[in-house]
């Protein structure tokens, strides 16, 4: 009799174990998916907004930090042009270029003159024999030059015999002048500029030509700028 009591007894605390271990289960589940709800995956929706967010922030970047594209209006339209035998007609042309902000092309013979080609006292020397023919075109060495971007030329030299050196006959008739304003200049020990300017003119038989200016060796950079304003 005590043998089946305690046989029934042993029953009922294994029944009463079992409950008590499902009903801790139970509570492990939620928790675990309580912790899965507070980290769960993004949806999709939250994925592209998330991706837009950062395509956006990045193209304004981008946008911000661009460079902006330099403005290309550095581009001089004077040119000043000169032939110098003894460095006096560039020192000018240089001073002229500084002043206008000019670009600066030398015609460079392609024969250079000497000292005894300069020797005006010699009826013979070589400047003398081209001063004294006003057919002779001597050769110019420099490279061509276009002056379509220019809208103002100075064209400068050195007085021979009360003329502009024969090489500047040469660069004249081989240019064009149509729509520029041309400005000659000269150096010289003491003569003008004359007609040499006229002359000139005549055989380019293109351009505004001005009236042009004797300008002395040792011209200061204010006076060449008080020149160029009375030709404005």
């Amino acid at each position: 009799m005590k043998k089946a009591a305690l046989t029934i007894l042993s029953f009922f605390c294994i029944f009463a174990m079992s409950g008590c271990g499902n009903s801790q289960t139970g509570s492990d589940i939620d928790s675990e998916n309580s912790v899965q709800d507070t980290t769960a995956e993004p949806t999709k929706s939250e994925k592209t907004t998330a991706g837009n967010s950062d395509i956006i922030s990045e193209s304004e970047s981008v946008a911000v930090s661009e460079p902006e594209e330099e403005s290309s209006s550095t581009e001089t339209e004077t040119l000043v042009v000169y032939f110098s035998a003894t460095g006096t007609t560039k020192g000018v042309a240089e001073r002229i270029a500084s002043v206008t902000n000019a670009d600066l092309y030398e015609i460079i013979p392609a024969e250079p003159y000497s000292s005894d080609d300069l020797d005006w006292h010699d009826s013979n020397s070589r400047t003398s024999i081209e001063m004294n023919d006003i057919n002779v075109r001597p050769e110019i060495a420099s490279e061509s030059i276009s002056l379509d971007s220019y809208s103002t030329v100075f064209i400068g030299y050195p007085i021979w015999w009360g003329e502009a050196p024969r090489i500047m006959s040469t660069f004249v008739e081989s240019y064009d002048f149509s729509d520029k304003t041309v400005v000659p200049f000269c150096t010289s020990g003491g003569s003008g500029i004359g007609r040499s300017g006229d002359n000139l003119k005549d055989l380019a038989n293109s351009g505004n030509w001005l009236s042009g200016e004797r300008l002395d060796a040792g011209i200061s950079e204010n006076k060449i700028q008080d020149w160029i304003n009375e030709l404005n």
